[in-house]
């Protein structure tokens, strides 16, 4: 019997209703797949560029690490690999407390010991053993012994000391020359300020060529070619070395300005290597050229009052009747700007200049500006009169 056309279309109907469910069902789980496919795809991307990102991190993490770790060794080694720690206990013993008594008073410094040509001795300043009529000079271990001042420099602030010590006592420091010493240097102190034995401070080279004045010990005269240093120095400190990073004796500490900051002085190690071997001879050094004048330094306000056109210069404001300068016609107003070929800024650097580079007798040929006229004058150098404080 045939179907109906009604039944026929019914039963139709629910086969291409059968079959469109089963499409959009298999549609749907291919859908899926795919989506979840391409999930996983992007998910997979992201995770390999994040660890990508991490290990990229770690890498500079590691570099900063490496970089960190070299700048703390720049801040705590220095040249010849030695740490401060290690270069105090390199020179401590080498490094003496004196004791000088004179008829006022007793007085404490510092100093420290060299062997010249096989004798030891004590460098230290002239003022801390100045007019003394006893000596005492006590090692970092405590030993205590009688001294004897061999040899001073009033002009240099400087002097000899030699210990009635055992030899096994001495430890000498090496003595460098001071000409390479730069202004940023790094610089180290070892004395006993107030009494306090084997203090140890640091800072750096501030300047050079400056010039101090001792009127106490040296009168008007200035003690030239001084190294300014930032190192903080006491009372108790004068005549203890003044070490480069290596150790090695550059200075010996001299004087401070009072209620200042870091503002301290030290005699350079160039004026022990000239003088030390006349001190211990001959128990004095007397080769500190002389020119016989005084003076102020020059500046742009001055050159404006006395209407010449140089701002610097040293300014002639009294020639000694007699001495070098006025034997070679140099006039009060003069203003010396050259010695020798050699710019000379200031008072400061002409001495300097005189103290670093000349003796008594030699020929100097000093440059000088005369009513803005520039000429040049030929002075033999004197020898410096003894102090008169």
């Amino acid at each position: 019997m045939s179907p109906s056309k009604g039944e026929s279309m019914s039963e139709y109907d629910r086969h291409s209703f059968r079959f469109s469910t089963s499409f959009i069902a298999l549609t749907l789980a291919f859908g899926l797949v795919i989506g979840g496919l391409v999930t996983a795809y992007i998910t997979y991307r992201q995770i390999t560029d994040l660890q990508s990102e991490i290990v990229g991190l770690q890498n500079r993490v590691s570099r900063l690490s490496g970089n960190q770790t070299v700048y703390n060794q720049n801040v705590t080694i220095y040249e010849n690999g030695t740490s401060l720690a290690e270069l105090y206990e390199k020179v401590k013993d080498s490094v003496v407390f004196i004791r000088a008594t004179t008829p006022t008073e007793v007085s404490e410094g510092s100093g420290f010991i060299i062997n010249y040509s096989g004798t030891m001795v004590a460098i230290t300043n002239n003022h801390v053993v100045h007019a003394a009529t006893a000596l005492s000079v006590t090692f970092s271990n405590g030993n205590g012994y009688a001294a004897t001042v061999r040899g001073t420099d009033p002009y240099a602030d400087l002097a000899v000391v030699t210990i009635d010590a055992n030899a096994s006592e001495f430890r000498p420091l090496e003595v460098v020359s001071s000409s390479t010493l730069k202004v940023g240097d790094m610089v180290i102190a070892i004395g006993n300020p107030y009494g306090l034995v084997g203090s140890m401070t640091t800072g750096i080279v501030s300047a050079l060529g400056r010039s101090i004045t001792e009127e106490e010990f040296i009168g008007k005269y200035k003690i030239p070619n001084i190294i300014q240093t930032s190192v903080l120095i006491n009372p108790g400190n004068s005549g203890g070395p003044l070490l480069n990073a290596l150790g090695n004796v550059v200075g010996i500490t001299t004087a401070i300005v009072q209620d200042s900051q870091g503002l301290a002085f030290a005699v350079p190690s160039n004026t022990i290597l000239k003088e030390v071997g006349a001190l211990i001879d001959n128990g004095s050094y007397t080769d500190h050229s002389y020119l016989g004048v005084a003076g102020t330094d020059m500046n742009y306000e001055l050159a404006q009052q006395y209407r010449i056109d140089v701002t610097y210069g040293w300014r002639i404001g009294e020639v000694t009747t007699y001495g070098p300068a006025y034997n070679a016609s140099i006039q009060v107003a003069d203003v010396i700007i050259e010695v020798n070929g050699t710019l000379v800024r200031n008072g400061d650097e002409m001495t300097s200049c005189l103290e670093e580079n000349t003796v008594p007798d030699e020929t100097v040929i000093l440059t000088i500006v005369r009513e803005n006229q520039t000429l040049e004058k030929t002075v033999i150098l004197g020898t410096r009169p003894p102090p008169q404080p």
